[in-house]
């Protein structure tokens, strides 16, 4: 494969507005697979897929929990509601959100809607307060009290800090300190 086909061939794997910023060096053609530490830059329509899910799923009676974009174009959609959520639920959303991203031309090439899971994400400070009294397990950006990674009880969230009990001890953790929250189930026998 030539030099050039092989740019034409990288240039349409990012093809659904990614931008690749090299930080460290450039890309090496000869090798199979691009050299380097990459940042990856998201163009505007990440936002706009937020901001229409964010519109969109109330409406319909869900709350939007997560969704990510691939790099092959897959788009993932977590939703929930009060009672949880069905096969159903799942098509119903499926089904009127290709109509909504077909009119808003959000370019994808697989759309999945789900259930969080019984790990679902903890993201909001709602999401906190929901899950009070639920065990968690909480990954920081910086140490709190010396450690970064928590697994406890939720006590609450107020002033956008939550509240984790663990090990007969108390951690106040800010929300924008969480770099990844999950429930973590509990199954009694």
């Amino acid at each position: 494969m030539r030099s050039s086909e092989k740019k034409a061939a990288i240039n349409q794997r990012f093809s659904f507005e990614w931008k690749a910023v090299i930080i460290s060096q450039f890309f090496n053609f000869d090798e199979k697979w691009p050299l380097g530490h990459f940042l990856f830059m998201y163009s505007g329509r990440f936002m706009d897929i937020q901001t229409i899910l964010e519109k969109t799923l109330p409406g319909l009676g869900y709350e939007l929990v997560d969704f990510e974009l691939t790099a092959q174009g897959t788009l993932r959609v977590f939703i929930d509601k009060e009672g949880g959520i069905t096969v159903e639920d799942c098509a119903t959303v499926s089904n009127h959100l290709s109509r909504v991203f077909m009119v808003e031309d959000i370019d994808y090439k697989n759309l999945e809607i789900s259930s969080p899971g019984l790990d679902r994400p903890l993201k909001k400070a709602a999401d906190f307060v929901r899950f009070a009294g639920q065990q968690a397990k909480i990954k920081t950006r910086l140490p709190v009290d010396g450690q970064k990674n928590f697994i406890g009880r939720i006590e609450g969230c107020e002033n956008d800090t939550v509240t984790l009990s663990f090990d007969g001890k108390t951690a106040q953790i800010g929300l924008d300190n969480i770099d990844k929250a999950r429930l973590r189930p509990e199954f009694k026998f």
